[in-house]
């Protein structure tokens, strides 16, 4: 019998910090004219990544009559634009500067004669830099960068088989690139009010589309923004009464005060003797338990197995 465990690697975040902090502020460059070209779609679903069997894809972008995709291809570390003209541009991933990413990338644009203006300025990121002016974000550690989507490849694979159990609306296994995480939303059907917390270096307004309706979610991020190590999340919104409370049967998953989430470190899923069934567990009886004290139609929004 395979080791179920082989295919979940090593992802301590302290030995390619830098390399992702970098690696976070290029995808929101490429993120951004994604932003700029695509029409809203509801919670920003527009502008979110996908996770390929080479790495993380914009899907088609709009423009004019032609379409362009960029990948992320982090099986031979390199930057790709396709356009459906048939016309390519490429670049190798590797040290670089945020600064000269960004020059790169848009040159390689220009050069399909494509122009789009974005805003420098990096989201959902403390004390930011704009990307035209950063200088100190020059890492790029390829074994890191395959490990991570190694990660996500195995996180997408389970949180679609959660997915799948869900009839009502629910987003696709989608990658945000301003909070660099991979995400699966799950809906009630009801609206929500507007947020009335702060989030640091999110304007209100982009939280108001996020949470317009009820909401259970979950994801897997690999724990930048001062959390220091990989894990799963899952938080409700709004959030039942003591919902933080709900026992857990899952080994390793507990409920983060700080964070109004529920955590179980990537670690606990990676070391465990079947992760996809740990993980699936944490998915379901954290749902399970948002759904049951919010009152949602579960009947009627999961399918039946």
């Amino acid at each position: 019998m395979s080791d179920l465990r082989s295919a979940w690697p090593e992802l301590p975040l302290a030995n390619w910090s830098e390399t992702c902090a970098t690696l976070h502020l290029w995808t929101q460059i490429v993120g951004k004219i994604r932003l700029k070209l695509t029409p809203l779609i509801n919670h920003w679903w527009n502008v979110t990544f996908y996770v390929t069997a080479r790495g993380l894809t914009t899907s088609p972008i709009p423009y004019g009559t032609r379409a362009f995709e960029v990948t992320f291809d982090f099986q031979e570390h390199r930057l790709l634009i396709e356009g459906s003209d048939g016309r390519t541009e490429s670049f190798a991933l590797a040290p670089m500067s945020v600064a000269d990413f960004y020059h790169e990338f848009m040159n390689r644009l220009r050069q399909l004669d494509i122009a789009v203006h974005i805003w420098t300025m990096p989201a959902e990121i403390e004390n930011a830099v704009p990307f035209d002016e950063d200088r100190v974000h020059a890492q790029y550690d390829p074994v890191y960068v395959r490990r991570f989507w190694q990660a996500l490849v195995e996180s997408v694979r389970v949180m679609q088989a959660f997915r799948a159990r869900f009839l009502g609306k629910v987003s696709p296994v989608h990658f945000f690139w301003g909070s660099f995480d991979l995400a699966v939303t799950r809906f009630s059907g009801r609206r929500a009010p507007p947020p009335t917390g702060q989030t640091p270096n999110v304007a209100s307004w982009v939280m108001a589309e996020a949470y317009s309706h009820e909401v259970s979610s979950c994801g897997f991020w690999p724990g930048n923004g001062g959390f220091g190590r990989a894990a799963y999340y899952v938080y409700a919104y709004p959030e039942p009464a003591n919902y933080g409370k709900t026992p857990l049967r899952t080994a390793g998953g507990y409920y983060d005060d700080t964070l109004g989430q529920f955590i179980l470190p990537y670690d606990a899923v990676r070391q465990a003797a079947d992760p996809d069934q740990l993980l699936l567990g944490f998915l379901q009886e954290t749902y399970a338990a948002a759904a049951d004290q919010a009152g949602w139609d579960r009947t009627a929004l999961e399918r039946q197995v």
